[in-house]
């Protein structure tokens, strides 16, 4: 078996996703069912179609009118508007010939040329299946592609002077507050909402755009106009719900009156660094605050639901509706560029001063929990529907504190791809470089580059070479927190003692393998061959057999 049937194959096994979708052709599959199914994968995520595969992953190969796979893309993209272009590959698994036809994710909305929209979704058993496409969801679709901006969509049959007032004065006093940009501060009331995109011509009339409404419309014509826009605070004590307030007001308002609750629940203590003293909150408040704006601004106005803010036994969470926009996934959530279903309004929010400028808020949230020795804020709840950050109630590590503090005042702010290696490492004590990757999100060189730099800081040490190389917290650090012998643990023993403690296991067992000298002296297998290497080069040892059976005995 092939390595591509072999991959293949377990796909089959894993069953369909909605990335992934089984087609019969025993009978002939016909054309028009084809189609949909692809035109269901391109309006979806994409992904692969295997004709000649049951639904229940039996393979049972082509149609003798499918033995010619040429023509299929052609097939396919004149039967589809806008024309598809997929890519077919023939593939024999089990002794059965069956198609893999690769469809790529549509950046517009796909029908097949008779005009029928689908999608595909999952139903509650975890099983996919292909449904219509409704206009109402293509607002959603859009927006999440980039191509549509519904914050900047007008509101018609609003006039501009059904609009409160007072949110303009609360919109000046945010700028003044969180330092927005000054120089709307100047302008007159008609001219703020111009350059904020607040108010627009439509149809030669002047009306709020939705951002315009959901800055400074009043709750009566929220609920009418916006009847999605919804926030819940709510305050958890084991199953006892102490606080569950509802918010429908103007987004500006909501937010300082949820802050004032959060606020509430926020408790300090302090430590003395050096001539400073330290505060240590229960929950970061500037963290609070970009999780809490990005739920606001980057939620999905068109599907039912509302912002919630829980705070409970077990920390904070924070989630909206709508999943994460294209091209951001968990995968690179720190390090995709920048981007909004809602640009106007994410536009507007910056502007006043309410949210990080540079658009990379999900920083401070990640400062906001490693920097006090705490967990990193989990995403990993999130879906297709619903984007959800949980920030862990656990307690601070004031050593760790005092070790980001010093290096601030020292070199300046640590990074936050150093905080997530430190972190990361004060858990799991031993890493390398590729086990750090995922959680850094970057490519294995910079993620090295960045070790070395906390080598040289005197943060990390490093034992071994090459990609085996492995990283620790430093002796430095441990002996600082009380924790001499935990080092010792985790660093492991040097070249000579760990040679000494190979001859001493021979001398008791008789013999060694490769993996006893990786679990003896905590090395990883190459590091063991190395070892080992060095002992037979001196004569010391000898090797006997090869490969996983090879064993190691003294040279007599």
């Amino acid at each position: 078996m092939n390595e591509n049937e072999h991959q293949i194959l377990e796909r089959i096994q894993q069953g369909e996703s909605l990335v992934l979708e089984f087609k019969s052709d025993l009978k002939c599959l016909p054309d028009r069912e084809l189609i949909a199914a692809v035109v269901a994968l391109a309006n979806t995520e994409g992904g692969d179609l295997l004709l000649g595969v049951e639904d229940d992953g039996a393979i049972t190969g082509l149609h003798v009118n499918h033995a010619s796979l040429a023509g299929l893309p052609a097939l396919i993209a004149n039967r589809t508007n806008p024309a598809i272009s997929v890519r077919v590959e023939p593939i024999t698994v089990q002794g059965h010939h069956i198609a893999r036809i690769f469809v790529p994710k549509a950046r517009q909305l796909v029908s097949t040329s008779e005009g029928l929209l689908l999608r595909r979704r999952l139903k509650l058993d975890g099983t996919p299946e292909a449904v219509p496409f409704y206009p109402h969801e293509f607002i959603q679709r859009q927006s999440s592609l980039g191509l549509v901006d519904p914050s900047a969509m007008p509101v018609e049959g609003v006039a501009v002077d059904l609009l409160d007032p007072l949110q303009r004065l609360r919109i000046r006093n945010a700028i003044k507050k969180y330092g927005g940009d000054q120089s709307l501060l100047a302008l007159a009331d008609n001219e703020l909402d111009g350059a904020l995109g607040l108010c627009k011509e439509h149809n030669g009339q002047r009306c709020p755009t939705v951002a315009g409404l959901l800055m400074l419309g009043t709750e009566e014509l929220l609920r009418q106009h916006i009847p999605a826009y919804e926030v819940a605070f709510q305050v958890l004590q084991g199953t006892d719900v102490k606080v569950n307030e509802f918010y429908r007001k103007p987004l500006l308002e909501t937010f300082e009156e949820v802050e004032l609750l959060f606020k509430a629940r926020v408790e300090e203590e302090e430590i003395q660094v050096g001539l400073f003293r330290v505060p240590i909150p229960n929950y970061d408040r500037r963290a609070f605050r970009e999780a809490f704006v990005n739920a606001l601004v980057h939620r999905d106005f068109s599907r039912l639901g509302a912002v919630h803010v829980k705070i409970g036994d077990d920390g904070l969470s924070i989630s909206n509706p709508g999943g994460f926009v294209d091209g951001v996934t968990l995968e690179n959530l720190l390090v995709a560029d920048p981007r909004s279903r809602n640009p106007l309004l994410a536009d507007v929010i910056k502007r006043i001063g309410l949210a990080e400028r540079t658009g990379r808020g999900i920083d401070r949230i990640y400062e906001g929990m490693l920097r006090y020795g705490r967990p990193a804020p989990d995403y990993s709840m999130s879906n297709a529907f619903t984007v959800s950050v949980h920030m862990a109630n656990t307690a601070a590590d004031l050593e760790f504190l005092k070790m980001v503090v010093e290096h601030a005042d020292k070199l300046g702010n640590m990074p936050i791809d150093s905080l997530i290696i430190l972190s990361r490492l004060r858990g799991e004590r031993r890493l390398t470089t590729l086990d750090l990757v995922p959680s850094v999100q970057k490519s294995e060189a910079f993620v090295r580059a960045t070790l070395e730099k906390l080598v040289e800081t005197g943060f990390l040490e490093s034992h071994g070479t090459g990609r085996g190389r492995t990283y620790t917290l430093s002796v430095a650090l441990y002996l600082r927190a009380g924790k001499k012998s935990e080092y010792i643990r985790q660093a492991g023993f040097n070249p000579i003692q760990q040679e000494q403690m190979v001859l001493s296991y021979i001398d008791k067992h008789g013999s060694i393998k490769r993996a006893d000298v990786a679990d003896l002296c905590h090395l990883t297998p190459p590091q063991a061959y190395h070892l080992l290497k060095r002992l037979k080069d001196q004569g010391t040892i000898k090797k006997n057999g090869e490969r996983r059976y090879a064993t190691y005995t003294r040279h007599q």
